[in-house]
C-alpha cells in the first residue's frame, strides 16, 4: 500500500503542484481512507520528501543509463533533456515552483542532491566533448558545468520566466542551445544543428 500511495502521490503532485494537492485528494483518489495513508505517513510533508526523492533516484537512473549508451555528448545532452521532459510533464502546474515556496527545506535537500549528481554528469559530458573535438579545447569545465546547473534550475524561476510567456518546454530547448552554441568546435556544430533540424521536423 505504501508504494501504490507513494505512486499516485507523485502523479498528482506533478500534475497539479505540491501545495494544490491535498491528504484528501490523494485518499479520495484512491478510494481509501486518510487514516490509511496516515498508518504510512506522518503528514504531507513526509510523503512529499519521500515523493521527490523517489523522482530523483528514478531520474537519475534514466540519466545514468542514457550516459551507458555512449553517445557523443551533444547527442547524450539532448538524450537526457527528453528524459527529463517526461519526467516533469513539461511542468504546467510548476510542481517545482510550489515546492521552493511552501516546502523550501525539502527543496533546497532536493536542489543539493541535484547538484552533486548533476556536477559529476556534466563534468564528464564536457571532458568527453573535448577530447572528441565537439567542444572548445579552452573551456573552463568546472566554471561550465556549474553555470549549466544554474541555468536548468533558473529557468524554473517564475518570476524570471512566466509560463505566460515561456513554454517548459521550448525553454529548457531554448537554454539547451544557448549552452551548446557557447562551447561547440565547428565539428560540433555541425551536429547540434543536424538536432535541432530533427526536433523541428
Amino acid at each position: 500500500m505504501k508504494e501504490k500511495i507513494i505512486e499516485k502521490a507523485s502523479d498528482m503532485f506533478m500534475s497539479l503542484g505540491f501545495k494544490s494537492v491535498t491528504m484528501d485528494d490523494i485518499a479520495n483518489e484512491m478510494g481509501i481512507s486518510k487514516k490509511t495513508i496516515y498508518a504510512h505517513f506522518n503528514n504531507k510533508e513526509t510523503i512529499i520528501a519521500v515523493v521527490t526523492d523517489a523522482i530523483f533516484e528514478k531520474v537519475s537512473q534514466d540519466i545514468d543509463c542514457i550516459c551507458e549508451l555512449d553517445k557523443n555528448p551533444i547527442e547524450e545532452t539532448y538524450e537526457i533533456k527528453k528524459r527529463v521532459m517526461e519526467h516533469m510533464r513539461d511542468e504546467k502546474t510548476s510542481p517545482w515552483h510550489q515546492l521552493q515556496k511552501y516546502y523550501p527545506n525539502i527543496y533546497q535537500n532536493i536542489k543539493n542532491r541535484q547538484f552533486s549528481f548533476m556536477q559529476e554528469c556534466v563534468v564528464k559530458n564536457l571532458y568527453k566533448g573535448i577530447e572528441q573535438g565537439l567542444f572548445r579545447e579552452n573551456i573552463d569545465v568546472q566554471f561550465v558545468a556549474r553555470i549549466y546547473f544554474n541555468g536548468v534550475t533558473g529557468i524554473k524561476d517564475n518570476n524570471l520566466f512566466p509560463m505566460s510567456m515561456f513554454k517548459g518546454s521550448a525553454l529548457y530547448e531554448m537554454f539547451l542551445e544557448y549552452h551548446l552554441r557557447g562551447i561547440v568546435t565547428p565539428e560540433g556544430r555541425k551536429i547540434l544543428n543536424q538536432l535541432i533540424h530533427s526536433n523541428q521536423d
